[in-house]
């Protein structure tokens, strides 16, 4: 059997396929595959998915690959799983980018990566051996056991929160405005490779476990980690998050103002619009949600459809971010209570921030 050493990110995308995370894809993505989901966002069979699930190898381990027999799957020496190599191809991957993210650029991560990736791909069945381990594992649960969860407690409706960053006050307003619609909420922070800059797993857990624990109806929370990564692909990966929520057991997911975006390269509520194009075809129900803010003359966390400020006083209106909070964080300013809840502040401290260097 043929050996392929595996980088953090293709382990964590093996794992995620064998535990049904990706579901219908139960393998790297075959050639067939890649290009149907490249150019209709669909698999060939017609189910929607936006995203590659890719092997991606050189072309010299291409050649060597070839062949149909099982390849061994390593990671840090370790034998972790086996795929069974179906489909090995490569692509134009400039023109490729510029439909998957939209743009072509070299300064947006997603391109970056995808540009930096082996030239060729290998698509096939997985088997996984070992699952991941990291610090936050004990945090993270699979699809099965996250629909467990649900059953015992009865929830008959569970809606998915999206989230790599620290929860602010627009954040919470989301997730008490989704409590108010369905039994249950889950919050699955996204938790795998970032690029620097991000937060740090454990202070997004920490954040959340203070804010849930102090601030919201806990039994009718669940919070649960999941380790892949961001593709930075904006309206894409919005399509992407859903369906993974529907195979973890959610009944509804929330898309907000820029959901998956990065630097600007997607508008406010393109996720929303690429959503509604695929309603009723994904298995889950979207809240499609106006991005909330604090209006200093309503004194409170309001969207546009319930402020009338936005355009009578555009001056008392302040958006609240992640990369507002980031750069409050950085330069050790205070945090407005009206911003971020000054409790999950606290249980911040002493704890590491961001991520300084990318993963591999």
């Amino acid at each position: 059997m043929t050996k392929l050493t595996l980088t953090q990110r293709q382990y964590l995308d093996l794992e995620k396929l064998s535990l049904g995370a990706f579901a219908p894809l139960g393998g790297f993505m075959r050639e067939e595959e890649f290009l149907s989901v490249v150019e209709r966002m669909r698999l060939p069979d017609g189910n929607p998915f936006p995203l590659p699930v890719v092997l991606d190898v050189s072309a010299e381990q291409a050649r060597a690959l070839r062949g149909g027999q099982s390849i061994r799957l390593d990671f840090q020496g370790l034998e972790v799983g086996e795929v069974v190599p179906e489909s090995v191809y490569t692509c134009h991957k400039a023109s490729v980018a510029a439909k998957l993210f939209g743009t072509d650029d070299p300064r947006h991560p997603g391109v970056a990566y995808f540009s930096q990736m082996g030239d060729w791909f290998i698509g096939g069945t997985v088997r996984l051996l070992k699952r991941v381990s990291f610090d936050f594992s004990a945090y993270e649960l699979t699809p099965a056991e996250a629909q467990a969860h649900c059953r015992s407690h009865g929830w008959k409706t569970m809606a998915g929160f999206q989230t790599r960053n620290v929860p602010h006050r627009a954040h919470e307003y989301l997730q008490r405005l989704a409590l108010t619609l369905v039994d249950g909420l889950f919050i699955q922070p996204l938790v795998g490779w970032k690029k620097r800059g991000d937060y740090h797993p454990m202070a997004i857990l920490t954040a959340y476990r203070t804010l849930i624990d102090q601030f919201l109806p806990s039994e009718r929370v669940l919070l649960g980690a999941l380790s892949t990564y961001m593709r930075y692909a904006g309206p894409r990966e919005a399509v992407f998050h859903a369906i993974i929520r529907r195979n973890y057991g959610c009944t509804h997911f929330i898309v907000g103002r820029d959901h998956a975006g990065v630097n600007g390269y997607y508008g406010k509520y393109e996720a929303q619009d690429l959503v509604r194009h695929f309603a009723g075809e994904l298995g889950i129900e979207v809240f499609c949600f106006p991005g909330p803010f604090y209006c200093r003359r309503c004194d409170g966390i309001v969207t546009e459809r319930t402020c009338p400020h936005v355009a009578t006083a555009p001056e008392d209106i302040q958006e609240i971010s992640g990369t507002m909070i980031r750069r409050l964080l950085v330069g050790q300013e205070p945090v407005a209570p009206q911003f971020m809840r000054p409790e999950v502040v606290a249980n911040l401290a002493g704890i590491p921030l961001f991520i300084e260097e990318d993963s591999a």
